[in-house]
């Protein structure tokens, strides 16, 4: 079952149910406070994610609470979902929108291990596919010792694949095909510079 999504101006007006309001709020907090600023650890100028804070003021960032049924049949589905809200879209909106599958019971192992395990088809499907949770590993691209994938609680998030995402992709060869297939010849140049030197 696909679970509800809220956008963050109905959490913050209290819309969602008394017992899902504490995680969304936490997590649309963290998304403010963490993702929208830069940090001094985070070896460039600029917020943590340069997308959070246009989503957020044109309201297209979603969260909605992940429940105990099979995580990839629900990621699956928001998947689908997620897909037939952008062909509704205009190019401008679309790759703002953002959907959050809140996990405050999930194992981060299962959210690590289902991310693999999915990332590619997503990709396949020009999108992409981030997890995160309190002990996430995954370093920063412009410092190593910088963790930015490390939330409050575990969660998935969705998004639009776009051409400075190259960087995520390097390591998958069928992640990269993909990228490839949608975006060249048309890769800004710093991020061609990445390829060859690949």
């Amino acid at each position: 079952m696909t679970p509800r999504l809220w956008t963050a101006s109905e959490i913050e007006a209290g819309s969602p149910p008394a017992a899902d309001l504490p995680p969304l709020a936490r997590i649309l907090r963290w998304a403010k406070e963490f993702l929208v600023p830069g940090h001094p650890d985070l070896g460039r100028t600029g917020p943590v994610c340069p997308y959070t804070r246009p989503a957020l003021r044109r309201d297209l960032f979603h969260l909605g609470l992940g429940g105990s049924g099979d995580l990839r049949e629900t990621l699956t589905g928001l998947r689908a979902a997620y897909t037939a809200t952008l062909s509704t879209m205009d190019s401008s909106d679309a790759e703002l929108l953002t959907y959050v599958l809140v996990l405050p019971a999930a194992d981060p192992d299962e959210i690590d291990t289902v991310q693999r395990e999915l990332k590619s088809r997503f990709v396949a499907d020009g999108l992409m596919l981030g997890q995160f949770h309190p002990h996430c590993a995954e370093p920063g691209l412009w410092n190593q010792e910088f963790r930015p994938l490390r939330s409050p609680l575990p969660l998935l998030a969705i998004r639009r694949l776009l051409p400075v995402d190259l960087p995520f992709l390097l390591a998958e060869p069928g992640q990269l095909d993909a990228y490839l297939a949608r975006f060249a010849p048309g890769i800004p140049a710093r991020l061609r510079a990445q390829l060859i030197f690949r």
